[in-house]
């Protein structure tokens, strides 16, 4: 099997949790998604640090993020899939 460079709880998630270090803009990544077992591959936009989040799709601004099957936010910025999502572009909803 190959290294998995990312994680996905749940089949509803919008982004995967980078679980590795010096993730590379054009680095081909391998995601595990646990709530199924099923391997997904897909290639990085942007330099990802390590407990960050991939976009699994394009997610456009305003829309609602899920991790974890749950509401985690919204996207204050558009972002492609395999883009960078972090406190930079997704904000709670809280506040």
């Amino acid at each position: 099997m190959a290294e998995t460079h990312f994680v996905v709880h749940d089949k509803t998630d919008m982004v995967g949790v980078v679980v590795v270090e010096g993730v590379k803009p054009k680095t081909k990544l391998t995601g595990w998604v646990m709530a199924t077992d099923k391997t997904i591959r897909m290639t990085v936009l942007h330099r990802i640090p390590i407990g960050h989040k991939i976009a699994l799709k394009d997610i456009a601004k305003g829309d609602t993020v899920i991790k974890y099957g749950h509401d985690i936010g919204h996207m204050v910025t558009a972002v492609k899939k395999g883009g960078h999502v972090h406190v930079h572009n997704l904000k709670t909803k809280r506040w």
